[in-house]
């Protein structure tokens, strides 16, 4: 068996929906030659999985659940069960539907054993993960932890902006999420990084800094 590489620099950024935490991650990432995990990528294409096979019971679809993501921040992937569904993760449904499976206790359990063996067997010096409970749950031992976020009107004009979700969806999923785990206050040792008052640049810029000042 494989031993697992490790990336020497664990940083977990969580924040809620809108937030930027994906294209300021991935971003930074790509700048600063890391790997790049978005775990709610997982929890999307289990979304879809379960949307496919409405049949099933919650055990069988774990266990025929036959999931991959590229951790290269230049070439965004997923892939179901041999099927290229990056595209299709992002789309409005999916978006509306993630939240109901990521209320199961196994679904969670499923994408947090991914997420750790992903983040083992990183190539790269160092990985940015991000996604929700990351800095609590996921990646504890990150050695930056990050809570990034902004106001919700602003929060609701980026995702306007983009395209990729109806602002609606984004107030229904910070209620629903919100019952999961705390993503607006920063827990013990998690740093804030509001980005209301800042672009997509300068927010790239400000998740750079927070890094390299921790790893100097």
């Amino acid at each position: 068996m494989a031993v697992g590489l490790m990336a020497e620099v664990i940083i977990a950024v969580d924040g809620p929906a809108g937030s930027g935490k994906s294209s300021v991650s991935k971003a930074a990432a790509r700048e600063l030659g890391f790997g790049y995990l978005d775990t709610g990528a997982g929890y999307r294409a289990f979304a879809i999985h379960k949307s496919n096979f409405p049949d099933l019971e919650l055990a069988q679809l774990i266990q025929n659940f036959d999931y991959s993501i590229s951790i290269d921040p230049d070439n965004e992937l997923v892939m179901l069960s041999g099927v290229d569904v990056t595209a299709e993760i992002r789309t409005a449904a999916v978006s509306e539907a993630v939240s109901f499976v990521a209320k199961e206790q196994l679904v969670r359990n499923l994408q947090l054993q991914d997420a750790r063996k992903r983040i083992t067997d990183c190539p790269n010096r160092g990985i940015i993960v991000e996604g929700r409970d990351i800095t609590t749950v996921v990646a504890p031992e990150a050695i930056l932890k990050v809570l990034l976020t902004a106001s919700p009107s602003v929060r609701l004009e980026r995702r306007g902006l983009d395209k990729t979700e109806p602002a609606g969806n984004i107030l229904k999923r910070d209620l629903s999420d919100g019952q999961i785990v705390d993503f607006i206050t920063p827990g013990e040792g998690v740093s804030l990084l509001d980005t209301t008052e800042m672009d997509f640049q300068s927010s790239i810029a400000a998740l750079v800094k927070m890094i390299r000042d921790v790893n100097k």
